[in-house]
């Protein structure tokens, strides 16, 4: 994946580099990076104790649940189903079940002092029970999957959660007995979700940037030698149908976190070298723009068979 020479317009030069890439497991950034097997080894081992704490596994959790039932209620509004019907009433019942889980704590007090749940369940119940409700859900959505691009999510998730299928959910417990479970579901996560799995992968997107969803780029583009030793640059592309402002920022930011994600495990996994990350957006007109964002490079190029116009600016 490494190439030689890089100026700012001539990469993507290959048929291979103007390819979609669904950047979906920490295995495929790796490959892009020529990441050696040690070093995902320790890029593992870095990010599983921060990625799958608690709060990230419930708010990547409820993030996914919150963002299926608009899909359901939009897709029950258009084309009501008995499936979409009784998919919403699983996913209702998953966030209940989130909901009835969480515990507030006051964490400038003593330890021991424990605020309320929001509601004490009659008797402790165990993360089998959404095993079983992500297994109906997906059962039940089967066809209409094309249209629920959650449900995906949910099924990447349920490797999580069949990890953590025996640990008890308990909120009526104190605040030790309580913060033992939650270290529980830390611990199991991290031994047993590997480097490849798209669960993991979920998870340190959702801690990164707050998002759920699967980065997609256009152009994968690739991994260049600029002449400068240990300096490379990493090349991406997005293709916009349209030149306005929110249009461009929109594909800036996508394309941002697609490369802010190669440049985190670039760093995690100690690569020698500096990595330089470049974007390029491309839509039908004639004018061409430099500009810099978060301090990287993006190139806004023009589709036309017109003179070109060359301006520069920073967002």
């Amino acid at each position: 994946m490494l190439k030689k020479k890089i100026s700012s317009f001539d990469c993507f030069g290959k048929p291979s580099e103007r390819e979609p890439m669904i950047v979906n497991s920490l295995t495929l950034v790796s490959n892009v990076l020529n990441v050696t097997a040690q070093q995902r080894k320790l890029v593992r081992l870095t990010i599983c104790p921060q990625i799958t704490q608690h709060r990230i596994w419930m708010g990547a959790l409820e993030k996914i649940l919150n963002e299926l039932k608009l899909e359901i209620d939009l897709l029950n509004f258009q084309f009501p189903s008995k499936g979409t019907k009784m998919g919403k009433q699983i996913v209702y019942s998953c966030l209940k079940f989130l909901n009835e889980s969480a515990v507030s704590y006051d964490f400038d007090s003593a330890s021991w002092i424990r605020l309320s749940p929001a509601k004490v369940v009659d008797s402790p119940r165990k993360w089998e029970d959404v095993l079983e409700m992500f297994t109906d859900l997906i059962n039940c959505l089967k066809s209409e999957k094309d249209w629920l691009c959650h449900l995906k999510t949910i099924e990447v998730m349920k490797e999580g959660v069949s990890q953590i299928r025996d640990v008890l959910v308990d909120n009526s417990i104190g605040y030790k007995d309580s913060r033992h479970q939650e270290s529980l579901v830390q611990r199991k996560l991290s031994k047993t979700l590997g480097h490849s799995s798209r669960c993991l992968f979920t998870l340190l997107l959702y801690y990164l940037y707050g998002q759920v969803r699967d980065l997609e780029v256009d152009l994968c583009g690739a991994m260049y030698g600029n002449g400068i030793e240990n300096r490379l640059t990493l090349c991406m592309g997005r293709v916009l149908t349209s030149n306005e402002e929110k249009m461009v920022w929109s594909g800036v930011k996508q394309l941002d976190r697609a490369l802010g994600l190669f440049k985190f495990v670039w760093e995690t996994a100690g690569m020698k070298g500096n990595l330089e990350l470049q974007g390029h957006l491309w839509f039908v007109g004639p004018e061409e723009r430099f500009f810099t964002y978060r301090g990287n490079a993006f190139f806004l190029h023009g589709i036309s068979l017109g003179p070109k116009i060359i301006s520069s600016k920073a967002l």
